[in-house]
């Protein structure tokens, strides 16, 4: 199945593919209660990959008293900081181990290219387990200074049980970017993926068991939003809740805690990010080839797309011009062949979705290139990249979140003009900055509504950095240290001497 030159043989494996598809709670395989199951289809070719059992408000309910169990009799929240670590590592090395089949299934499951899955998805889910698996045991405590009449200390304690439900564009790494965290605070967890793309988190569930996390500690509910979803949200077992998604979704999870147990919940909902390019700029190329990344990554199903892109006037018809060029030479295709260099939307639904706004960018604004369906005969669910110039900021291009290889480009004149332009949002999750002025730098960033600004690149994201919004694009910050934030309370220990 694989070659030293050319790496494994996607398609040979993709006709092997065996993924599993039920429920897991408890450390084990189940159906769902209702005995249903729901398709998901694979946007490469629009062939079912998989009946995956179809949870709803009875099989989170059996999650939620597994993972309460499992926390309650201490099983992993007592377990000793060097337990945790061991376990957490070992899951990190699984991940790495089974690396080309966890690939394969975002590739197959969400149309992700597998040239990205392999090298970018499954490494940096390795690498994020195994960093907070190493923050275990370097997290202390407090002592504060109440004098020497008493000793108060603060301590972080887990919250209990964890629901996490996460979005489609990054299957993995979405999972892991919040079981990480929980886990390593030693949290239980109910996770549900999203409908489009459920499978990798099945096998990582089962991974984790085989590290040594107890039963319980982690269980997985594929299922519909508006059933599986819904039922964490209103969950009265279920302590808080982390949400990747859209912004409309995020605001029924505040409803939901709301009419039950007054739950946390934390959110990372859409975006519309602006990457403002001014006139002082001197490689022009550089930003050309970063703006193509901000908006066509994961064939533009990222939350932080930079679909935005505002121009000073000075330089945009030089910038427009280079972006097209680079546009043009992009590659929409089979997720699996190597010369691919975009792959499908997630679902035909999204295709659609998608297609809706590229119609109404062509009455608002001026389609400067692309918008076309493409490899329709394939049956999968293929877009062309898309460039709308001269675009008005009624339009919907410009306002709302597409989540696809959509770009609307606008030229701006000052600097306060481009700034209020880029604000202009009810989003406010990333925005980027091209300047060769340090001052107009920190100038700029300084005044930006986003929860991460990037100088001279676009999108930039570590595991040592917090990443999160403000305004309608949530709350809370995924990654870095600060993570642990969502998934522990304090707990203040005063003893009077």
């Amino acid at each position: 199945m694989t070659s030293p030159d050319s790496g494994p043989d996607w398609a040979a494996l993709a006709e092997a593919f065996t993924p599993r598809r039920r429920i897991f709670v408890d450390g084990d395989w189940r159906d769902a209660v209702s005995g249903e199951t729901f398709a998901t289809v694979s946007p490469r070719d629009g062939r079912v990959l998989a009946e995956v059992a179809r949870g709803a408000a009875a099989d989170v309910d059996a999650a939620a008293d597994s993972a309460r169990r499992a926390f309650e009799d201490g099983r992993w929240s007592r377990s000793a900081p060097a337990e945790r670590k061991r376990v957490l590592l070992r899951l990190a090395e699984l991940i790495e181990r089974n690396g080309a089949e966890l690939a394969l299934t975002d590739a197959l499951d969400g149309g992700k290219l597998v040239a990205e899955t392999s090298t970018v998805d499954v490494p940096g889910s390795a690498a994020i387990v195994q960093w907070y698996a190493e923050a275990i045991d370097k997290l202390y405590g407090e002592v504060a200074p109440v004098g020497p009449s008493a000793l108060a200390t603060v301590t972080r304690e887990p919250l209990g049980v964890v629901g996490a439900v996460i979005p489609w564009n990054y299957p993995l790494e979405m999972a892991v970017w919040k079981l990480a965290p929980a886990l390593a605070a030693g949290n239980s967890v109910v996770l549900k993926p999203a409908e489009e793309s459920p499978l990798s988190a099945l096998r990582l569930a089962e991974l984790a068991v085989e590290a040594g996390l107890p039963d319980g500690v982690l269980n997985v509910v594929p299922g519909l939003g508006v059933e599986a979803g819904q039922a964490i949200g209103l969950h009265p077992d279920i302590d808080a809740v982390a949400f990747t998604g859209s912004t409309e979704v995020g605001k029924l999870f505040q409803t939901y805690a709301g009419r039950s147990n007054m739950k946390q919940v934390w959110l990372e909902c859409g975006g519309k990010s602006a990457n403002v390019v001014f006139d002082d700029v001197e490689d022009l190329d550089a930003a050309a080839d970063l703006a193509v990344f901000g908006f066509l990554a994961c064939s533009g199903q990222v939350c932080s797309a930079n679909a935005r892109l505002l121009v000073h006037r000075s330089r945009h018809d030089e910038l427009v011009a280079l972006l097209l060029d680079r546009v043009a030479a992009k590659v929409v295709g089979d997720p699996l062949a190597a010369a691919s260099t975009m792959g499908p939307l997630v679902s035909a639904k999204q295709l659609d979705r998608v297609q809706g706004y590229v119609e109404s960018g062509r009455r608002e604004a001026t389609l400067a290139f692309g918008g076309a369906r493409l490899h329709t005969e394939t049956g999968g669910s293929y877009q062309e990249p898309t460039v709308f110039v001269d675009v008005p900021q009624s339009a919907a291009v410009w306002r709302e979140e597409i989540f696809g290889p959509v770009l609307a480009v606008a030229a701006f004149d000052t600097e306060e003009e481009a700034v209020r332009l880029a604000n202009a949002s009810p989003y406010g999750l990333a925005a980027s900055v091209w300047t060769d002025d340090l001052r107009r730098a920190h100038r700029v960033a300084g005044r930006l509504d986003a929860g991460t600004v990037s100088v001279n690149t676009v999108d930039a994201l570590d595991v040592t950095v917090p990443f999160g919004g403000v305004k309608q694009s949530g709350y809370g910050r995924d990654l870095s240290l600060h993570a642990l934030d969502k998934f522990t309370s304090l707990k203040t220990t005063w003893i009077q001497l």
